[in-house]
């Protein structure tokens, strides 16, 4: 997981620090979808036969194995469970990572790409854009670009080599806005 800061307390806004809003609820819900899976992989699954009645254990035909045979078979079946608690907590942490794009070095630098929703009136310090997948960013400084009309624009919103600052491009014009993700 990344490093945070040394700080659980609120961050507040000032004109090229992190959005007012407590990280605490960030690395909460990164918990509640971790932790299960870390429990899942820490605790190992009871032999096959204590999960089947007797009944089961034998119409499955596992009681002509032998103790080795079952040993295996027990090994194998909790390997299987901790590899897909692997490959689950991996995806969680994916999804946490994608969510919490643009939030105070939170999740995943990879630009983000989309479509802002309705009409683009061109750049104004304060805008606020919405984006198709549900982010909404606003514009941090006095960049412009006056006199553009565009309806459900391609966006891209890169981050900056340093800092939690990111910027906006929209379509194929070469001017960028740094902006601040609000949701």
């Amino acid at each position: 997981m990344h490093s945070i800061g040394n700080s659980l307390a609120p961050c507040s806004i000032k004109a090229s620090h992190a959005p007012t809003r407590s990280i605490r609820p960030l690395l909460f819900a990164a918990l509640l979808v971790l932790a299960p899976c870390a429990f899942a992989q820490s605790i190992q699954n009871p032999p096959i036969q204590q999960q089947m009645t007797p009944a089961q254990f034998k119409a499955a035909g596992l009681d002509k194995l032998n103790a080795e045979q079952l040993a295996n078979l027990n090994a194998w079946l909790n390997g299987t469970i901790q590899a897909e608690a692997s490959k689950a907590a991996v995806t969680a942490k994916k999804q946490v990572e994608d969510d919490n794009r643009g939030f105070l070095n939170f999740g995943s630098t990879e630009p983000v790409v989309g479509k802002i929703v309705g009409e683009f009136r061109g750049f104004g310090r304060g805008r606020s854009y919405t984006l198709e997948n549900g982010h909404v960013w606003q514009q941090m400084d006095d960049a412009s670009l006056a006199g553009v009309r565009l309806s459900n624009p391609q966006v891209k919103i890169i981050p900056s080599l340093i800092g939690n600052v990111w910027y906006m491009q929209v379509g194929s014009y070469n001017t960028r806005a740094k902006v601040l993700r609000v949701k």
